[in-house]
C-alpha cells in the first residue's frame, strides 16, 4: 500500500532545493541559499548529494571575477521528484 520515499529527497533542504529546481530549472547558488535559508556549508553538502545522484547538474564557473555555481535539474532528477510526490501521494490517501 505505501510506496518507499527516495531516502535522498526525503531530506528537508534537500527536497526544498529540488522544489525550487523542478519550477525553476535553473538557479545560481546565492538564489537556493536566499530561499532555502540554509547556511552556504551545508547546502553545498546537500547539493553535492543531489548532484552524486544524478539529480541536478552542477556548472561552476567565474562572472566578472568572482565564482559563480548553478544548478540545473536533470531529466532523471525531475523523474525521481515526480515519483517521490506521487509516492508521498499513497501516505495521504490521494
Amino acid at each position: 500500500m505505501f510506496k518507499e520515499l527516495d531516502p535522498i529527497l526525503h531530506s528537508q533542504l534537500r527536497l526544498a532545493v529540488m522544489s525550487l529546481l523542478i519550477s525553476v530549472k535553473e538557479a545560481d547558488f546565492t538564489f537556493i541559499r536566499e530561499k532555502t535559508n540554509a547556511t552556504a556549508g551545508n547546502l553545498s553538502v546537500q547539493v553535492q548529494k543531489l548532484k552524486e545522484a544524478g539529480y541536478i547538474e552542477v556548472v561552476k564557473k567565474f562572472k566578472d571575477n568572482y565564482p559563480l555555481t548553478t544548478c540545473k535539474i536533470t531529466k532523471q532528477g525531475i523523474i525521481a521528484f515526480e515519483q517521490y510526490v506521487k509516492n508521498l501521494q499513497s501516505y495521504l490517501g490521494n
